[in-house]
């Protein structure tokens, strides 16, 4: 069995360093990197470093598109590339050495035509009924109605469970569509319901409502450093992080997503895949801009969890049927 991921917005991650942000001062940047970007293409890659089968499908246009390709293709990680004629976006992740904060400049991405959208429903369509999982993550192209994001989840083909880590319009059909599992973060959480959650007691009740009413059967919620809330019908369990020197957090999300699914491939139990999630999460803390995690990391960081779960070091868990 493997994985599919989609990614519709990908990017090139352009991420630098400066001393100082300082307004109206033409600023001297170092360490000048580039990574591809996009979740789903990070799923892909966390999920392949971790010795799991899994085929990415993306968006490719313009030059950036052949850099991209170039990128997948140096870390062999199988791929095919979905043609546009407009050209990938570049983002901007800038570190400011002084205090050690991250600007993260967002771009919106290409248009993409009512054929190019049609043609990314024949390929979802055409996905491997051998794939256990579909991952759609990342945002939507610039314009592109969230209506034709549900299309395109109900075009996946029968059988293959759906997993979406995305937000706000997009987040919200994914729901009304019905999908596995989801992976907002607190901020996310809010978009959705509308409102602010103030406490864990409000947070817990926004993941049950979800599942209540069928729009997702899991809600995994990232809370960064303090780790994640599992949430079914029937469980309720925080999971702690473990504490690491951070490096960068951009990419980490996608790590966790990618891990648990790696893991849940093999057979793990959801609790234990969505441990070996935030070690993945963690690990890719550990590395600059958007590189992620290797695979000794998370394996280690894992491994030390499940140590300290055993000797009752594993944080507050919530009441569960088991």
């Amino acid at each position: 069995m493997s994985i599919a991921t989609i990614t519709l917005n990908p990017c090139i991650d352009n991420t630098v360093r400066v001393p100082q942000i300082i307004p109206d001062c033409k600023l001297s940047c170092t360490n000048v990197r580039a990574y591809p970007g996009g979740g789903g293409l990070n799923v892909a890659r966390v999920i392949h470093r971790l010795g799991t089968d899994v085929h990415a499908y993306w968006t490719c246009g313009g030059e950036n598109g052949r850099r991209l390709a170039q990128f997948l293709d140096d870390e062999h990680v199988p791929n095919t590339p979905v043609p546009i004629s407009e050209s990938v976006r570049e983002n901007l992740i800038v570190q400011e050495e002084s205090s050690g904060n991250l600007f993260r400049f967002g771009m919106p991405g290409p248009l993409l035509s009512d054929t190019e959208r049609d043609r990314w429903k024949r390929q979802v369509r055409e996905i491997s009924p051998s794939s256990e999982f579909v991952v759609f993550s990342g945002s939507l192209p610039e314009g592109t109605p969230p209506e034709w994001y549900a299309e395109l989840l109900r075009a996946v083909p029968a059988g293959i469970r759906v997993v979406v880590d995305t937000k706000m319009a997009a987040l919200r059909h994914a729901l009304k569509v019905g999908v596995c599992l989801i992976k907002p973060n607190v901020r996310e959480m809010e978009e959705l319901v509308g409102h602010e959650l103030r406490d864990d007691a409000a947070i817990e009740r926004a993941m049950r409502d979800v599942i209540e009413r069928g729009g997702a059967e899991v809600v995994i919620l990232s809370q960064g450093r303090a780790g994640v809330l599992l949430a079914t019908a029937d469980r309720l369990e925080r999971i702690s992080a473990p504490s690491v020197r951070l490096r960068s957090k951009v990419g980490a999300g996608d790590a966790v997503v990618g891990g648990l699914l790696a893991a849940l491939s093999r057979g793990k139990a959801l609790p234990d895949a969505a441990r070996f999630g935030v070690a993945a999460g963690a690990a890719a803390v550990m590395t600059e801009g958007t590189e992620l995690c290797h695979r000794k990391d998370v394996e280690r960081m894992y491994e030390m969890m499940r140590s300290n779960k055993k000797k009752g070091h594993a944080g507050p868990h919530f009441p569960s049927s088991e």
